[in-house]
């Protein structure tokens, strides 16, 4: 296994600003375990000028895989309905929400 870098984009609706701030100030456990399940490590969402930025490493083998087994989590689907109409994605993100984003340089 090689561990991968994942970025990605959204923009965050001003008027949801407070309530996902509070939300992602005390992320459920449940989740936090799905992802960790998952192999997703050192995750962190960072905003800027109204969009969201998230970035995590992935240590696993199958990425797309992981992603469907979060996608399936109970808890995660529940987060998500309080998450989701806080953000709204770019046009250019096509059928996903996060836009995913390119890797142009890494310095360990």
């Amino acid at each position: 296994m090689t561990l991968q870098r994942h970025a990605a984009v959204i923009r965050l609706r001003p008027e949801k600003e407070e309530e996902y701030r509070r939300l992602h100030a005390a992320v459920w456990p449940d989740v936090l375990a799905a992802l960790q399940r998952a192999g997703v490590r050192n995750y962190s969402i960072f905003l800027r000028d109204g969009l969201l930025f998230s970035y995590m490493e992935y240590d696993g083998d199958d990425f797309e895989r992981s992603m469907a087994l979060i996608a399936q989590d109970q808890a995660t689907q529940r987060w998500w309905t309080l998450t989701d109409p806080c953000q709204e994605p770019l046009e250019s993100a096509g059928a996903t929400r996060w836009a995913p984003m390119e890797e142009v340089f890494h310095c360990d």
